[in-house]
């Protein structure tokens, strides 16, 4: 059975799909949240969207064994959609004849105040509420006490996580099989404070948290939860299961690629870097989405999308639900 997250963004590309998967004759259900359903062996859910609807899917699959097939809107892949929708079809036909595998990737349960949260694919992260404020806390890794910190914020990432927002904050790229987690001190006072690799076997303890404003954990950039004291992190008994097609994996490109992009960084200015960053975490958005989000002019905006456009960081394409606008990508 193929269960089907329906793209809330568009009902002609929610039909596009349904055409698509009815055209080969597979068994289908159609969700607005895979949580919705019972799976068995075999199932196979599929999203479409950007890598943040792929987490969101995660999030609400808990710890269900069901795999996942991420399935971009645009001609550029992320690390969790496998493909592009133009190569549906041909992946449909590879999961109807069994030409796939399955890529386990460690997750984190999470707990905060003692409470569960649903488990962290990429990260979970300890911030204030309040920018430019400092946070106080203390990192315990089983039962010992490593440090005591003052610093913008603190994250615990998985492997898979470590090029997204840990690599940002200064983290290490870690292959995606290594068995560890990376815990990230954000702009720390003390220089001592470095990225911090340990197995994935261990009980991490963030507590004895206080800054000025409320802190919050944010579970994958997406859920935002308010926490008093503590937050406990170790290894979720349930992997994220994703689909891998014939020759299509290419993390190892994507983290090269990465590099790359920080190199071309240093060459644009602050706004193009704000925009680059806003597509990276929210995904294709229109011009009047990334001015609302960036708070740009919408002059500067025009300047540094042309930059990136030219410089091929930047592609678009017309919007599905109304062509007058276009969509902005990472390329």
């Amino acid at each position: 059975m193929l269960y089907v997250r329906m793209p809330s963004r568009s009902e002609k590309l929610a039909a596009e799909v349904c055409a698509t998967v009815e055209s080969l004759d597979m068994e289908y259900k159609a969700l607005k949240s895979l949580a919705d359903a019972e799976y068995a062996n075999n199932d196979v859910a599929l999203v479409i969207g950007t890598d943040s609807d792929v987490l969101m899917a995660f999030h609400e699959l808990g710890s269900k064994h069901v795999p996942v097939l991420g399935v971009c809107e645009t001609e550029t892949r992320g690390f969790l959609t496998e493909v592009s929708i133009k190569d549906l079809p041909q992946a449909l036909e590879s999961i109807q004849k069994k030409r796939y595998s399955v890529e386990e990737s460690t997750r984190l349960s999470v707990s905060v105040d003692g409470k569960k949260v649903p488990p962290a694919v990429n990260e979970a992260a300890i911030f204030p509420s309040k920018s430019a404020t400092i946070m106080e806390y203390t990192l315990t890794i089983d039962n010992e006490i490593v440090w005591r910190d003052y610093s913008d914020g603190v994250m615990i990432s998985t492997p898979l996580g470590s090029s997204a927002y840990a690599l940002s904050a200064g983290g290490p790229m870690v292959a995606h099989k290594a068995k560890v987690f990376v815990i990230v001190p954000v702009n720390s006072l003390d220089v001592t404070r470095r990225p911090l690799v340990v197995p994935d076997d261990s009980r991490v303890l963030i507590n004895g948290i206080h800054s000025r404003a409320r802190c919050e954990v944010v579970i994958d950039g997406t859920i935002r939860l308010k926490v008093e004291s503590k937050v406990d992190v170790e290894k979720h008994e349930v992997p994220a299961r994703l689909v891998r097609l014939p020759g299509s994996s290419y993390v190892l490109e994507k983290m090269v690629k990465k590099v790359q992009l920080a190199e071309e960084l240093l060459k644009i200015p602050p706004s193009a870097k704000l925009i680059l960053k806003t597509l990276e975490y929210e995904g294709p958005l229109t011009h009047r989405e990334l001015v609302r989000k960036t708070m740009l002019p919408d002059r500067t905006m025009r300047q540094a999308l042309t930059l990136l456009i030219g410089k091929g960081m930047v592609k678009r394409k017309p919007l599905l639900r109304d062509a007058r606008q276009k969509l902005y990508y990472i390329a």
